[in-house]
């Protein structure tokens, strides 16, 4: 509990002091004593409790007419527990004695204003403001943690204004204080102590720039809410009206947590007293917020919105393609939105450009779409087209360099939620894609992985990706939903798995069967003969799979994966170089629609009349619950070094999880 600073008395007049409401008040009872006084007695009037601190080792305490003894080690303490209402209403009185159970040498009286200050937010998470004396300047994880949150007020509730609401310092929209987190400013008192009182609302300099604050006065009209604290405001000098007991303040979050920002932000307001040369600060509440971290979604969530591109080229335009998708949104029971060729400037890539997620505060739960820093044709359509009301927005570029391909959010991944050697991870692990570990090559740029880092509910997992062409870890890699008490399994693609499959049909007597044989518009087909006896093919199988192992060790270690939570998938890589490209449309690049899987269709070698390929995948997902729904992407997509996975984007569900239950 809080206590104030020591109030002196004297023994020629009375002392007067204003104390606050629940805050242990100090009387110092030893700064104007009688000659010959050794012991002494302490009251108070109704409504004020009075309490003698003591050692009981060294001290004892008094019975019947008895009195404390000055020369031990006590202290006395007083407290209010409601506010004055009118100046000088409470009383205390020491009195001061020679011996024992004789009249008083001298008396020393105190009159106290008592005025009730307090700063609250919603410390325990319920989407309410509730009053509390409790240690609001920390804030705790887990479930039995506290600590008010704040939302970056990123989204643009007036779509004609142009930046985020982060970006205004004057409210544009009621509903922008949805997204704000509620403060309550008590302030009961007598309306004259405020005469030579005043009430200070104040954030440190360094959260100035990362924090906004509203005061709401009156009405429903938006100028009835100004901003009084924020990056051009350190401190306000509340404008209290007579009477009033309790202002109601809006609170905004203006950045992520980020490499030079933890997340963690302070407000104060201080009571202070003006009637002296120089103003004394009486007393300060303080209250801690934590802003809530970005948060991807796997895709073992729920999807509510499918994204895909229409464009034209040299083979026409891909409204094949986009057929096939709205098939299977509609299967899925999910929206699909079509981002016209005129808003993507013939960018197809919409997984590359950007990643759904989301941030929630106990009040409110918003989508937020992160933007990557690759900047081509897609480069203005998450914040001219996405960024809305209710649907926010960030972005990360680094200032002196460009983009490289590792930086596209193919190369971003989550996994579902995973128990790592008894840590829990609730909200899974970020996948990104780098270079060989102490190696020259290909990284995410710092300034997205250090963003990604600072959130901490989904603690990054660097995996290798360097040796793709393209380099992204949807190249080898997704999670598929299952219903057995796991939840998930890990798809990796397996070269290995696709030759081995491949001599299993050759002694199927299927030799001649060839790859692309069903594939209209391309001319060169293999067969399975000709795949098996390539040597340098064979040489480029055992390099990628080394690769792939390599991650797959990091996968198990890192997600806590057995080998019975991982399924090959058959797929064949090419060598240009020292990188490595899909040889067939890469099947583990798929989109999940709940238990729908959009897969690139293989075009494998033809026996019986049907895919081997495609067969071989159903029989590994079907068992599962899964429903295996094969895509032809080959010339819009894989012939430009993409798959349907990259030529789609799926917003999904939320967790249900609240990540400040967790412990990161």
């Amino acid at each position: 509990m809080a206590v104030q600073g020591p109030v002196r008395l004297s023994l020629k007049k009375p002392t007067y002091a204003v104390c606050v409401v629940g805050v242990e008040q100090l009387v110092d009872i030893r700064s104007a004593v009688p000659k010959d006084a050794k012991f002494f007695g302490v009251a108070g009037s109704s409504g004020v409790d009075v309490y003698v601190a003591y050692d009981p080792a060294h001290v004892t305490e008094p019975t019947g007419m008895s009195y404390w003894p000055l020369d031990a080690e006590v202290d006395v303490v007083v407290l209010v527990n409601a506010a004055s209402k009118v100046l000088n209403d409470y009383k205390v009185k020491v009195s001061y004695f020679q011996r024992q159970e004789e009249s008083a040498l001298g008396q020393g009286v105190l009159y106290l204003t008592s005025i009730d200050v307090s700063l609250d937010v919603d410390m325990e998470r319920t989407g309410k403001v509730k009053r509390t004396r409790e240690d609001k300047k920390s804030w705790r994880w887990g479930p039995q943690g506290y600590g008010a949150i704040l939302l970056v007020n990123c989204d643009r509730d007036v779509n004609s204004s142009g930046e985020p609401d982060y970006a205004n310092s004057t409210l544009s929209s009621l509903a922008d204080l949805q997204d704000m987190s509620p403060m309550v400013l008590t302030c009961d008192g007598p309306d004259e102590l405020f005469d030579n009182h005043k009430l200070v609302l104040s954030v440190p300099f360094p959260d100035s720039k990362r924090v906004g604050v509203f005061c709401a006065r009156g009405g429903d009209a938006l100028w009835n809410y100004k901003q009084v604290l924020g990056p051009q405001h350190l401190s306000y000098e509340v404008e209290r009206q007579p009477g009033e007991r309790s202002i109601n303040f809006y609170v905004e979050g203006l950045a992520f947590p980020d490499t030079d920002f933890l997340g963690l932000l302070s407000l104060s307001v201080s009571l202070v007293d003006t009637g002296t040369l120089s103003e004394v600060p009486l007393f300060t509440d303080t209250v801690t917020f934590r802003m809530a971290p970005w948060i991807m979604t796997p895709n073992t969530q729920a999807p509510l919105e499918v994204y895909v591109c229409r464009v034209m080229d040299m083979h026409g335009s891909n409204e094949a393609f986009l057929e096939d998708i709205a098939d299977l949104a509609l299967k899925a029971n999910s929206k699909m939105v079509i981002c016209p060729q005129v808003e993507n400037r013939n960018d197809r890539w919409i997984q590359d450009e950007i990643e759904f997620g989301y941030i929630e505060a106990p009040h409110k739960s918003l989508p937020v779409v992160f933007d990557s820093p690759r900047n081509r044709g897609l480069k203005d359509f998450a914040y001219k087209k996405i960024l809305g009301p209710d649907f926010g927005f960030v972005t990360r570029e680094s200032l002196y360099s460009g983009a490289s391909s590792l930086d596209s959010f193919g190369n971003l991944e989550v996994s579902p939620p995973v128990t790592v050697s008894g840590k829990e991870y609730p909200l899974g692990r970020i996948l990104v894609g780098s270079s060989f570990p102490n190696s020259a090559g290909r990284q995410m740029s710092r300034v997205v992985f250090s963003f990604l880092k600072a959130q901490q509910v989904q603690a990054p997992v660097e995996l290798y990706t360097d040796w793709l062409s393209v380099g992204h870890v949807d190249e080898f890699l997704s999670f598929v939903p299952t219903s057995d008490p796991k939840g998930f399994r890990l798809l990796l693609a397996s070269p290995m798995a696709c030759l081995r499959l491949f001599k299993e049909k050759r002694e199927e007597g299927y030799g001649e069967a060839s790859l692309f044989d069903d594939l209209k518009y391309r001319n060169k087909k293999r067969s399975i003969n000709e795949l098996l006896e390539d040597k340098r093919l064979r040489s480029t199988s055992r390099y990628v799979q080394s690769c792939i192992d390599w991650n797959r060790e990091v996968l198990k270690r890192e997600l806590g994966l057995k080998e019975r939570d991982i399924i090959d998938i058959p797929q064949l890589f090419s060598l240009s170089g020292s990188y490595a490209t899909a040889l067939f449309p890469d099947m583990v690049n798929l989109v999940t629609l709940g238990k729908y899987l959009g897969i690139p269709k293989p075009f494998g070698p033809i026996i019986n009349g049907r895919c081997c390929l495609e067969e071989n995948v159903r029989s590994l997902l079907q068992p599962l619950g899964l429903r295996c729904i094969f895509i032809d992407d080959f010339l819009s997509y894989h012939e430009l070094q993409g798959e349907v996975h990259c030529g789609t984007n799926v917003r999904r569900q939320p967790f249900s999880f609240k990540w400040w239950n967790m412990v990161p």
